[in-house]
């Protein structure tokens, strides 16, 4: 079934790029077709798999998809692009959640960065140079060869590009932070076509909106970020309940609370994973991460937060090397994506950002529990909320100031995604996801304080988000404006979440 509702997803697909050959400009095809690199049209053979978006609930029709070699050629394709008064949007992954590398609306000039995949190691520096095109799973390897790291998802299959210059949180950001926070420089292309280096000493105004919110000030070509020292272990932990809704939400208070103890060390990271449990009323509460120290010292650690839970009803404890623990978390067995296509999914997320100073009370953590336990069971989507630990004592995220690069959260405790998708993961996404999503969320926010100071993280970006502009930017957003004003006079790089002029 879910193969034959694909195959007419993809039909209807082809019948309308057909139909919006016509409407994509002759001479854009001539000025285009003329540089030295490969474009693609509506009409072109390869197409309809380049235009089609991560999740599958949006279908956008670019008026081209370019795939420039260097950062002259994006150069050219943005200069080409602003002449035809066209929307230009980078695309490095493609993994945005709302197609926002497709630019949100039919007739964009997508730049995909997939040429872009070097990574090369300062012998003497340790200062990692990292093409915007590669996915994380390639980042993780090339650095592991020369005894590196970096700060990032777990995902493989993640672009490079998007995920460091919103945020880029992984189980080692407690200790280095997060991967925007690596950057020392970056070159780009402005929306005038200029090639350019931002760093703290040249443009610098420009540097710090592009940690942060890149895609709206120009297209990043080469990414300069310091790398760590790979750990000499780690230590995945998997620990499972089947719980009900009041005994989860009193483990989610013991592990909050666990999480604030002093001196919890930087080398400890986690995420609870909730599902709908084994019956309406339970809930399915996992503990998930990763322990980046010597593998015995670790249950010392985290007895402090079982001994406050029941028992667990499976435990799994992988002890390995760094790059092993990657590959693990992935969840495909591989972090090589060269050469294997990506799959796709029907989804909808949302996001929070809980406030350290203001925990979840225990009223919104019960009712958050229950309504995972109740409404969540028997749903007709697939669902799962993901409890990242951002804060607690000593996390290297909180250490840097809100106004010190544009992404401003810096004072959470917990990013929650929340995330529901289509039985089998293709179209058509029922409207009941929507629905149980925003209850998900208002569960947490109706029972907390009504000047709560919560946030959504940009990398988990949903085009339904009220206020986003706040709630993703905060106090940073007025002046993303003002220099939004300054790189992109004629409003070039627009999407959907773009920054306003």
């Amino acid at each position: 079934m879910g193969h034959h509702r694909f195959f007419l997803w993809s039909f209807r697909l082809l019948c309308i790029s057909t139909v919006f050959i016509t409407a994509v400009s002759a001479d854009l095809i001539s000025d285009l077709t003329g540089q030295n690199f490969k474009v693609l049209f509506p009409g072109n053979s390869a197409y309809s798999n380049a235009s089609t978006a991560f999740n599958l609930r949006y279908t956008f029709l670019p008026a081209a998809v370019a795939y420039p070699n260097s950062a002259q050629d994006v150069s050219t394709a943005m200069k080409i692009g602003a002449a035809f008064n066209l929307q230009v949007v980078a695309r490095s992954g493609g993994h945005s959640y709302i197609a926002n590398g497709l630019g949100g609306k039919n007739g964009v000039l997508v730049v995909d960065m997939g040429n872009f995949k070097s990574v090369i190691v300062d012998s003497t520096t340790k200062i990692a140079t990292i093409g915007p095109g590669n996915r994380l799973g390639d980042v993780a390897l090339a650095l592991n060869n020369k005894g590196r790291a970096l700060p990032h998802g777990t995902c493989p299959y993640v672009g490079m590009g998007g995920h460091s210059g919103y945020g880029g949180y992984g189980f080692t950001s407690r200790k280095w932070g997060l991967t925007l926070d690596t950057i020392q420089s970056l070159q780009v292309v402005l929306a005038n076509g200029a090639i350019v280096v931002a760093s703290s000493t040249n443009n610098p105004d420009l540097f710090w909106a592009l940690r942060g919110a890149p895609s709206s000030f120009g297209i990043v070509t080469s990414i300069r970020a310091n790398t760590f020292a790979a750990p000499g272990s780690a230590t995945v932990f998997e620990y499972k309940w089947d719980l009900s809704a009041s005994s989860a939400a009193s483990a989610l208070s013991a592990f909050q609370s666990f999480v604030q103890t002093p001196n919890l060390p930087q080398e400890f990271a986690a995420e609870l994973v909730l599902r709908a449990g084994s019956s309406k009323g339970r809930v399915n509460f996992g503990l998930t991460g990763g322990w980046y120290a010597p593998a015995n010292e670790f249950a010392g650690v985290i007895a402090r937060f079982l001994a406050k839970v029941p028992t667990a009803q499976s435990k799994n404890l992988t002890v390995g090397t760094y790059i092993n623990s990657v590959q693990y978390l992935g969840g495909l067995g591989r972090l090589n994506t060269a050469g294997i296509p990506d799959a796709h999914d029907t989804f909808y997320v949302k996001s929070l950002m809980t406030p350290e100073a203001s925990p979840i009370s225990t009223k919104a953590g019960m009712a958050f529990m229950s309504y995972l336990a109740n409404q969540g069971f028997g749903t007709n989507t697939d669902w799962f909320v993901e409890v990242e630990l951002y804060g607690g004592t000593n996390s290297a995220i909180n250490n840097v100031p809100s106004n010190a690069t544009a992404f401003s959260n810096r004072n959470s405790m917990f990013t929650i995604q929340f995330y529901t998708s289509a039985r089998g993961g293709v179209p058509p996404f029922p409207q009941e996801g929507f629905t149980l999503l925003d209850g998900m969320v208002n569960s947490l926010l109706n029972n907390s304080p009504s000047n709560w100071d919560y946030g959504a993280y940009p990398n988990y970006v949903d085009d339904r988000l009220e206020n986003w502009q706040n709630l993703y930017y905060g106090a940073n957003y007025p002046r993303l404006k003002s220099l939004k004003d300054k790189y992109d006079t004629q409003d070039t790089l627009n999407f959907p979440t773009a920054i306003q002029e």
